[in-house]
């Protein structure tokens, strides 16, 4: 393997571990209020069951974190990738508060605000990788999907509860 091979390799993998470690620090609040709090919640007909939830996140971090690499392949000195990125971060960063407000603070208050705060973000991210690499932005529209289905979750959580 040459030298840029190599770095490719290297950035490929910290591009998917960044969104995998966002999720591992979410999940330790998350583990914890599953079988307590979250288990005595009224919950809608649609709602997953709890085995779901850790491999459909692992696979969308790991999508984000290609779609993450393909931007950042095109060049961080160029002023669309540093905003994509910006966003992406910001997205990224709520993504884990939602875990933080929705299970740590066992608030779906707080959680429905942070979800619909994280959709307007992933929805920036999709416009802005758009504009860089639409097989990048295909890799978000996933995530995207299965946030809806979390903001509707949370939703009706919030108002059986």
């Amino acid at each position: 393997m040459d030298k840029p091979s190599i770095r490719s390799a290297g950035l490929l993998v910290l591009c998917i571990a960044i969104p995998l470690l966002a999720g591992v620090i979410g999940s330790f609040v998350t583990m914890s209020a599953i079988p307590t709090w979250y288990a005595q919640l009224e919950k809608p007909s649609f709602t997953p069951p709890n085995w779901v939830f850790g491999p459909v996140w692992t696979v969308l971090y790991i999508l984000m974190g290609v779609s993450l690499y393909l931007i950042v392949q095109n060049g961080l000195e160029r002023r669309a990738v540093q905003q994509g990125v910006i966003i992406f971060s910001a997205q990224l960063a709520l993504n884990t508060l939602w875990s933080i407000a929705f299970f740590g603070m066992q608030s779906p208050l707080y959680g429905l605000i942070t979800i619909l705060a994280l959709l307007a973000l992933i929805s920036a991210t999709i416009v802005s990788f758009w504009r860089i690499s639409k097989t990048a932005t295909a890799f978000l529209v996933p995530y995207a999907c299965w946030v809806c289905l979390a903001t509707a979750l949370n939703a009706m959580i919030l108002v059986l509860n």
